[in-house]
């Protein structure tokens, strides 16, 4: 048993770690404040392959595997959660590609992914009425001779007014899980239009936009996988993406537990610094101790589905783990500043806003436990 990541993924981290230092803190505050990522700093990522870490090479993937591209999301999301997300879902859209996709639809988005000519890729499943309920889907995809004709609607898409590509979930079938299809449809397609932007508490670099499909029409071959079979597809993706959320969780805490110990050497009260005040020491001792935790429950997911291995309940236990343990760091970070934490000049504050999202998006702490009920009752 190996507690130590190996040398690939020390080098990917350590990629990571120097871009986020030297790219993405400066503009962190900024990018919160302004509510937009610059196109650089994606483009830069893609140049660097952090937006198709697990991809094949041939696709122009980095293929450097899961706990590489959790390590490294972690770095990213140290520095800025909301550009974390980014990367994390447009990893998601060229894996999801990548593993349903023919031929010809890898040769078509993978690349363009790869290399930042498509900024983004967003995932296309939640609808307002359909959340951690996929199978409420209103959204349906009709034959008409060799097109899909699309309709419907879907909620809490990021990116979703940049992505080059979207994987949208939509009804083929009958009611319920078994009649979902999954589809690739590009950004400017006829009938596709962009909704209001979500004035969000956290993460809000990252834009989360409504879709609106009016008679979408697709060709045959943007279906993404099987007929019907676009439930597996997304039950797939997101035990993937729970991994991701985790390690983002991960990063954030990470950024915060750094903060409060900076501050509390720094800061005195009664004639010393807080460290030295036992209150803080077992606030911090919690924190880092939750965090590697974390990150040790994290690691173990990825590793399961890097080599293939059954990994959906580990992968929700790191969520559900990692993304409540980091709501409690920066909670403790941001009583650890008092007052100052409370007021923006001071990063904790904008740990705290953007680590509460963790525990809802790709599947709330509610429905990790449900996962994982199930699989300890069998």
């Amino acid at each position: 048993m190996d507690f130590e990541l190996d040398e690939t993924a020390v080098m990917v981290r350590d990629s990571a770690r120097e871009i986020a230092t030297k790219e993405i803190v400066p503009r962190a505050a900024s990018i919160d404040r302004e509510g937009r990522i610059p196109p650089e700093v994606l483009l830069l990522l893609a140049k660097n392959t952090m937006m198709t870490l697990a991809v094949p090479e041939e696709l122009g993937g980095a293929d450097v595997g899961v706990v590489a591209y959790s390590a490294a999301l972690s770095e990213i999301a140290k520095a800025c959660a909301s550009t974390a997300v980014t990367m994390s879902v447009t990893n998601m859209v060229a894996e999801v590609i990548t593993t349903f996709g023919t031929d010809a639809q890898k040769k078509r988005y993978v690349p363009k992914i790869a290399d930042g000519t498509l900024r983004a890729g967003s995932f296309a499943l939640s609808e307002p009425e359909a959340g951690s309920d996929p199978g409420a889907m209103r959204t349906t995809a009709k034959k008409d001779g060799d097109h899909w004709v699309i309709d419907g609607a879907k909620q809490w898409i990021t990116s979703g007014d940049f992505a080059g590509v979207f994987v949208v979930w939509a009804r083929t079938g009958g009611a319920g899980t078994r009649g979902i299809s999954c589809f690739l449809v590009e950004q400017g397609e006829k009938g596709l239009s962009i909704g209001h932007h979500e004035d969000k508490m956290g993460l809000r670099g990252s834009s989360t936009v409504a879709l609106h499909f009016e008679g979408v029409r697709v060709p045959e071959s943007a279906l993404l996988g099987e007929l019907n079979g676009g439930f597996k597809i997304a039950m797939m993706a997101l035990d993937g993406g729970r991994i991701g959320i985790a390690s983002q969780a991960i990063g954030i805490a990470e950024a915060a537990l750094a903060a409060a110990v900076e501050y509390a050497k720094e800061r005195k009260t009664f004639g010393k610094p807080i460290a030295d005040h036992q209150a803080i020491q077992w606030m911090i001792a919690d924190a880092r101790t939750e965090l590697d935790a974390a990150r040790l429950l994290t690691y173990r997911a990825a590793y399961l589905k890097q080599t293939k291995q059954m990994f959906s309940s580990q992968a929700a236990m790191a969520k559900l783990y990692a993304t409540e343990a980091a709501g409690r760091i920066c909670d403790r970070a941001l009583q650890i500043h008092g007052g100052y934490g409370y007021v923006k000049e001071y990063d904790v504050e904008r740990y705290y806003r953007d680590v509460r999202v963790t525990r809802i998006y790709e599947g709330t702490s509610e429905i990790q436990r449900v996962v994982i009920g199930r699989s300890v009752l069998g």
